[in-house]
């Protein structure tokens, strides 16, 4: 009897599959080659009795070779790796097995598991971005792709985009790979995204307001422009401080903690003024908005009430410039006086203009509308303060009034605001 060449002719099992001349119809190549090279072990990769076998302690002879059930030595292919149910069905060869899936098998459990993780990853991240409606891979790091993802379930995509990152940065990441990533939106640099969409909200809160000199409080557009322009000033004042302290000779001087000069020229192309050197940002806005309106008209506010832009009285503030004009920098003179404020005339009439209660009502209503337009409720913090048009207004201190006050409000009043979501 003749024995195959690749099969070990001393194991019995072997025997009965040389003497076995059935065959299955339609056998690929690789199943074929598989089975020349070692037809019993490839059959026990999917014998369910052995793959779900285990070995205990009491099941091993004195010279270690495990037993079966019914005490006898096992065999080599008893002590076969096992694998899943899915790789069985494929692994199982005494039945017609499908091509295209054996090979896929066989591509993505042996000759490129890494790749058949990357496109699982890939696949995650499409589906991710549809889901979100967003057009930038910014993934959470601790997301994990939710179990009715078909083909994605339980996929770490939040850690699969930090490492592509992390390959990125260390230069190992395949060009290809890059590619399709920022095909589909990868953010490479959290922190350079950050200031993308800061500089898109200040461009957008500028062409609004015809400056971009917002208090630190402002939210726009749900960013916090204020908070944001803010640093930025503090990052260019240093840069400033620093470009003196080396044209004066001096060495050493970190770069840490200022802000770049192409950053800088990007806010000055928005609003040459946003970053004022020497005094605040309050008194630039507010001269900011009375150049606008001389611009416009020529003219001058004549008393408090007159005009009220963004919340700024322009004529109380004329009078508080010229009231205290000695204390203003030569700069600050100069800018006053070229719009034609004289610090020897008489100063505008600043008697505030009182609102009645329904208007003061009615502008922190509209405040509460914007505010859960916005976060979808009206549970207002005690401090927050709310811009209107350039207002701030304490919503935060109008809701707690009102909650305390509700007995006494009109059914009107406290419909409006039961409408919005209101906790009394």
């Amino acid at each position: 009897m003749s024995v195959r060449p690749g099969t070990r002719g001393s194991h019995p099992h072997n025997q009965s599959a040389v003497n076995n001349k059935h065959t299955t119809p339609r056998t690929h190549p690789l199943v074929r080659a598989l089975r020349a090279h070692d037809a019993d072990t490839i059959e026990a990769l999917a014998d369910p009795r052995l793959r779900n076998s285990s070995q205990r302690s009491g099941d091993v002879d004195g010279e270690g070779l495990a037993q079966d059930a019914d005490g006898e030595d096992g065999q080599e292919a008893d002590l076969v790796p096992p694998v899943g149910a899915a790789a069985a069905g494929v692994l199982r060869f005494t039945e017609e097995r499908d091509p295209a899936a054996l090979t896929q098998f066989v591509r993505l459990r042996v000759i490129d598991p890494e790749g058949a993780y990357w496109r699982r990853g890939i696949e995650a991240a499409t589906r991710w971005l549809r889901e979100t409606g967003t057009t930038e891979l910014r993934v959470p790091y601790t997301f994990i792709c939710p179990e009715d993802w078909d083909g994605s379930a339980n996929h770490p995509l939040g850690v699969w985009v930090a490492d592509q990152r992390r390959y990125y940065a260390a230069g190992t990441l395949d060009t290809k790979r890059v590619t399709e990533l920022e095909n589909l939106g990868m953010v490479w640099s959290v922190h350079a995204s950050a200031w993308d969409a800061g500089l898109a909200v200040a461009r957008d809160y500028a062409q609004v307001h015809g400056h971009l000199l917002p208090a630190s409080s402002v939210v726009w557009d749900g960013f916090a422009l204020g908070v944001f322009l803010k640093n930025a000033r503090q990052a260019a004042k240093k840069a400033r401080e620093n470009a003196v302290r080396r044209a004066n000779g001096e060495t050493g001087v970190s770069y840490a903690g200022e802000l770049p000069e192409s950053r800088m020229e990007a806010l000055n192309e928005i609003d040459p003024g946003w970053a004022p050197d020497g005094w605040e940002i309050g008194w630039q806005r507010c001269y900011r908005l009375l150049l606008a309106r001389v611009q416009a008209d020529g003219a001058l506010p004549g008393r408090a009430g007159e005009l009220v832009v963004q919340g700024e009285d322009l004529a109380v503030w004329i009078a508080g410039q010229t009231a205290g004009w000695d204390k203003l920098a030569p700069a600050q003179q100069y800018l006053l006086e070229s719009l034609g404020v004289d610090p020897d005339a008489a100063g505008p009439e600043v008697r505030p203009v009182r609102r009645s209660q329904d208007e003061l009502w009615e502008r922190n209503m509209t405040a509460a509308r914007q505010f859960h337009a916005r976060e979808g409720h009206l549970r207002v913090p005690r401090q927050h303060r709310e811009h209107v048009d350039g207002e701030l207004l304490g919503l935060g201190s109008f809701i707690s009034n009102a909650r305390r006050r509700a007995d006494k409000l009109s059914p009107e009043r406290r419909d409006a605001l039961t409408d919005l979501g209101m906790r009394w």
